[in-house]
């Protein structure tokens, strides 16, 4: 349940149009069919193999978090008929040779870090570089990209995941930095971090257990949080991170 007490009192349009990079993930794919459900007419679905959920609506993309040249392609795209909101449903916690989040400082391998931060951190800070340069003045629109409570400083307590960690946070400060730069050129946008809790996907899988009775979170319920979220910020909110109640998480 989205806590709207942490929001703004004005809800601004819905949006008319969305892209979402990480479709075709679990919260990418319930984003999409969440703005669909809501209204969105055109939802730019983004994913490795170009491949988004079945609907007329849709519009499928390929991107690569890696690979610029095809973020850049992408956004060509959809230059003429640019997104009100873009989510960058991305991110990393195991990488694909199941190396996972390090427990201890003896565990850190450079070569793993830095693939964390490119898919975490770099990644995003590409698409929000392409993206962004398509918006218009004088219009609002919302960027908003999946961060997670861990990357919070002041609210770590548990210390360990270094690289997720240190990745989520890095992307907090960019987000702030985008926030800070746009609002100089484009008043009326809100570039936001979300946290959306701990989602039953591929991503959180191997580390559910042990979770307690109802923190673990359906993807079409998590999408349908932040959506509610997204709906009820205002520019003045712009550079913060919130989570899934609508709470601003702390730097």
């Amino acid at each position: 349940m989205v806590n709207t007490g942490q929001l703004s009192k004005s809800v601004r349009p819905w949006p008319r149009s969305a892209a979402v990079f990480g479709a075709s993930g679990g919260i990418g794919r319930a984003l999409c069919d969440g703005l669909i459900a809501r209204g969105t007419r055109v939802v730019y679905a983004g994913s490795r193999r170009g491949k988004g959920p079945e609907d007329p609506v849709i519009r499928p993309f390929a991107f690569d978090l890696l690979d610029e040249t095809s973020i850049s392609a992408a956004a060509d795209m959809m230059r003429d008929d640019p997104p009100e909101w873009v989510i960058v449903a991305t991110g990393v916690l195991t990488l694909p040779d199941s190396t996972g989040p390090e427990r201890t400082v003896k565990r850190i391998d450079p070569a793993s870090m830095a693939e964390v931060f490119a898919l975490n951190t770099i990644g995003p800070a590409v698409i929000a570089k392409h993206m962004l340069a398509l918006m218009p003045r004088g219009a609002p629109f919302t960027f908003a990209a999946l961060s997670a409570r861990v990357g919070s400083i002041s609210d770590n307590r548990l210390g360990g995941w270094h690289s997720y960690r240190a990745s989520k946070a890095a992307l907090n400060m960019l987000l702030k930095n985008f926030a800070v730069e746009l609002s100089r050129t484009h008043p009326d946008s809100v570039i936001v971090g979300l946290h959306p809790g701990t989602v039953d996907s591929a991503l959180s899988q191997p580390f559910q257990s042990g979770l307690a009775e109802g923190q673990l979170i359906a993807p079409n319920q998590a999408a349908d949080n932040l959506l509610g979220v997204l709906a009820g910020l205002s520019p003045e909110q712009s550079g913060r991170v919130f989570d899934f109640r609508g709470d601003e998480v702390p730097a």
